[in-house]
């Protein structure tokens, strides 16, 4: 009896156990898909983690919008933003090369861009936004692509002067009696001045560069100084210690309407150096994977949309629809100088190493 009893107990707790065993082997099969899907989370936000380093050349109001946007999309992903000229980053990654410090390269001249990949700092990548931008847009091996379309025009306090009484094209600035009103940001630090002078110069004859140092040396008797930042330049023109500056569209667009500043443009009628403002990815960066989830980011049709309407942006995706863009895209009209970027990009360091020797304050 007691044998019987004693074998009844062990058949019970071993049913127990196999029940027991069962029930959490069912358990944790059903709550396994759930994971990474917590609280709301898509799947592919959940596995984003970690670090990104990036350098750029953009405005600080730009850099703590997207990164506030690209955070709340990928609240995981430390982060780190380091701005500098453009001339700077391309420098600094450079002088990186062994050992990369940055994950991405954000915003740079064309012609920055085109002697990064030619010295081999850039990382190939065909995001999914390729077939929306146009080839002229972009590196042909994908090592870096337009994210921005930047007009170079003529900028101006609008305290002092009317948009009809400004100059209306860029040989009207040479005119003597525009001496001592003019103030440009610092050449050589500054992608948007560099590509300005380098346009004006391939303007006057790209082959024979002797006629487009003669502009800029008329030009530079007209300066009355070279502001060290854009917000040095700013404070300058608001202090009308000047009237006339060269700056991009966005920039003056984004003074002017969101800090309240007496600035407007003039788009000049010759047309204008349009600048393909570009990203890419930094060669061998540490943190590639979230570096190119940032790229996919920016180049979505909502970011895209949302900088055009609160920061001036003029995207160079062509597939968006233009009824979704603010007013201010609607009605602008591009105009762009006829000009051979891939001679700029040759060209550029030895014009501007030319016109900071023997041009700059000698006239």
């Amino acid at each position: 009896m007691f044998k019987k009893k004693h074998f009844l107990v062990l058949l019970i707790a071993a049913l127990m156990l196999f029940v027991s065993a069962c029930s959490g082997s069912s358990s944790t099969e059903e709550e396994e898909p759930a994971k990474g899907n917590d609280e709301g989370k898509t799947e592919e936000t959940a596995e984003a983690s970690g670090n990104l380093v990036i350098y750029t050349a953009r405005d600080q109001t730009i850099v703590d919008q997207v990164v506030g946007m690209f955070n709340e999309k990928y609240p995981d992903v430390k982060v780190d933003v380091l701005t500098m000229g453009a001339q700077q980053v391309l420098e600094r990654v450079r002088g990186e090369k062994a050992n990369p410090q940055a994950d991405f390269w954000w915003g740079g001249t064309q012609s920055a861009f085109m002697t990064a990949a030619d010295e081999d700092l850039l990382e190939s990548f065909k995001p999914s936004f390729d077939a929306s931008i146009l080839p002229e847009h972009k590196d042909a091996e994908g090592r870096w692509y337009g994210e921005m379309l930047l007009p170079e025009v003529i900028m101006i306090n609008s305290d002092m002067l009317s948009k009809e009484e400004a100059p209306q094209d860029w040989d009207d600035l040479l005119d003597p009696k525009w001496k001592d009103e003019i103030i440009i940001r610092g050449v050589l630090a500054s992608g948007t001045m560099r590509t300005i002078y380098s346009a004006m110069i391939h303007e006057q004859g790209a082959d024979n560069p002797d006629a487009g140092y003669e502009w800029l040396a008329k030009l530079d008797a007209n300066t009355k100084e070279y502001a060290q930042d854009p917000t040095n330049l700013y404070l300058k023109l608001a202090r009308q210690e000047g009237s006339i500056s060269l700056w991009n569209l966005q920039d003056i667009l984004i003074q002017k309407n969101q800090h309240n500043q007496p600035f407007d443009f003039v788009y000049p009628e010759s047309g204008a150096p349009i600048l393909v403002d570009a990203v890419g990815l930094v060669k061998n960066a540490k943190n590639l994977e979230n570096a190119k989830l940032f790229y996919e980011f920016l180049f979505e049709p909502e970011t895209r949309t949302t900088l055009a309407e609160d920061l001036y942006q003029i995207p160079t995706r062509t597939d968006i629809d233009k009824s979704t863009m603010p007013d201010w895209y609607q009605e602008l009209e591009l105009k762009s100088l006829d000009l051979d970027w891939s001679v700029m990009a040759e060209k550029e360091a030895e014009w501007m190493q030319h016109w900071d020797e023997n041009i700059k304050g000698k006239n």
